[in-house]
């Protein structure tokens, strides 16, 4: 929505000063909730960890799974924080005008050029860690399944190949 809904939008603004604005604005508004999202699934490891002790320490891949799915999480998260502080760079220049949100104009010093463009590979990344995180989420739960944990469990105990 953002890339596409909020810097479409705010290109078709007349002033090239206010096309930054806006879009500035806008991502300042959701980068707290996207972060959030990371933080709040980051806090719910530890107390998951607790209760499924057993499952992480007797089925085969679950551990590991894990920590992918938790080193994704926290790069997710740091895209984020690095985003918003380049967002924030990106609105203090605003004034020098740009094409759109990630897209210099010919009056943009090399400093907003350069979190413009920074920007424009974040704002289609970022999505793409919080779909690895849904994707990783929706793995781990098919391993809850009952024949997946006995599998794991016998596997961990070299009773089955």
């Amino acid at each position: 929505m953002g890339a596409i809904g909020l810097n479409g939008a705010a290109s078709k603004a007349a002033n090239t000063t206010e096309r930054t604005l806006l879009s500035s604005y806008g991502w300042k508004k959701w980068a707290p909730v996207q972060a959030a999202a990371f933080g709040a699934h980051l806090a719910s490891l530890g107390p998951i960890l607790v209760d499924n002790k057993a499952r992480y320490a007797g089925q085969e891949g679950v551990m590991r799974w894990t920590w992918i799915k938790a080193g994704v999480t926290v790069t997710g998260a740091a895209l984020t924080l690095y985003a918003g502080l380049l967002g924030r760079k990106v609105g203090q220049l605003a004034e020098e005008g740009a094409e759109g949100a990630t897209e210099p104009g010919p009056s943009s010093s090399p400093e907003l050029a350069k979190a413009q463009n920074q920007l424009k590979f974040l704002q289609w990344i970022i999505p793409v860690f919080a779909g690895a995180v849904v994707v990783l989420g929706a793995w781990h739960g098919e391993m809850q399944r009952p024949k997946n944990v006995k599998l794991g469990f016998l596997q961990r105990l070299h009773l089955v190949a």
